[in-house]
């Protein structure tokens, strides 16, 4: 009886010893996941600068750099590339005007073609503005003041190719008046020209009268065929439309 209560004793105690294991695992358990989700997420690890992870490293979400942007793009695994900014080439958007402070003045000019690549010329004039544009490619490259028609003899508006070229042209209309570079617009007398008084109180009988400077530069410049586009009280600006 002795040695079965001795028995009894140690197998009770080997019971009590595997319940109380069981309890501690338990409990350590409860306590680690405690601990996972009030602890904070361990860092990520650090990538190596040739690219190479750590081991059983995670990989990082894809890094790309599209054309036009100076920050990379972060994009989740299997994340399509967003739509990459492509800026309009075409050479008929505006893609720079000449810093001119203020209102330019009669008999004003200004002129910058340093660095600007070739295309195609276009030039545009408005009737309020009373100020005539040399585009190229896009990129103005001379402005200046410009002596218009009047109610009785108007500049006409519209889109105009220049027909022809004439270096030393006079107005057989007009009393054989001088009109030096000419780019005849119209073939019944409209054209760009120098030879006049861009002046406050002058007018012209529909051309567009330039200093003779810009003329002879614009001249040298301009081929037949190229555009000119006169308009009235028409705004834009750079990423516009010179059309």
């Amino acid at each position: 009886m002795a040695a079965m209560n001795a028995g009894l004793k140690w197998i009770g105690g080997l019971t009590l010893a595997i319940v109380a294991g069981l309890v501690l695992l338990i409990s350590a358990g409860d306590m680690l996941v405690a601990q996972d989700r009030a602890a904070p997420a361990a860092p990520a690890p650090q990538i190596a600068a040739q690219n190479v992870l750590a081991p059983s490293a995670a990989a990082p979400a894809a890094v790309t750099f599209s054309e036009d942007a100076a920050d990379p793009v972060d994009l989740a695994p299997g994340q399509a590339l967003p739509p990459t900014p492509v800026m309009d080439t075409s050479p008929f958007v505006i893609k720079r005007v000449l810093p001119i402070e203020g209102p330019i003045r009669y008999g004003e000019w200004h002129w910058d073609d340093s660095g600007v690549p070739p295309g195609p010329l276009v030039i545009t004039v408005d009737l309020q503005a009373r100020v005539i544009s040399v585009f190229r490619n896009g990129y103005e490259i001379g402005a200046a003041a410009a002596m218009l028609g009047t109610d009785n003899h108007p500049t006409p508006l519209g889109q105009f190719p220049i027909l022809t070229k004439e270096r030393h042209n006079v107005s057989e209309r007009y009393g054989n008046a001088p009109m030096p570079w000419t780019l005849r617009l119209t073939w019944d007398g409209i054209a760009i020209h120098g030879g006049s008084e861009v002046e406050r109180g002058y007018a012209s009988h529909g051309c567009v009268g330039v200093p003779d400077e810009f003329a002879s530069r614009l001249f040298a410049m301009a081929r037949v065929g190229d555009r000119v586009i006169i308009t009235d009280g028409q705004m834009t600006g750079v990423g516009g439309s010179l059309g």
